[in-house]
């Protein structure tokens, strides 16, 4: 399985490229890329907490669909 997963670490000059950075998130999304950010100071200092959100990202990511209900999602009334 081919997970599209971008990881940026941004330092303090990314706060003056936002639009940069935002145009840039658009395009990658658009061809099936997700982009996860974090700024230095939390892969420094929160490394767990960065470590998490993969995990969670690439979990949500690999997850099988949800099949829908074999009754279509509706139920009868009995009569």
């Amino acid at each position: 399985m081919e997970i599209k997963l971008i990881v940026e670490v941004d330092g303090g000059q990314h706060a003056a490229e936002k639009h940069h950075d935002i145009e840039r998130t658009k395009f990658l999304s658009s061809i099936g890329y997700q982009v996860l950010r974090f700024w230095n100071k939390d892969v420094m200092d929160n490394i767990e907490g960065v470590a998490q959100e993969l995990k969670t990202t690439i979990r949500a990511m690999t997850a099988p669909p949800l099949a829908p209900p074999a009754s279509g999602g509706r139920k009868e009334a009995a009569a």
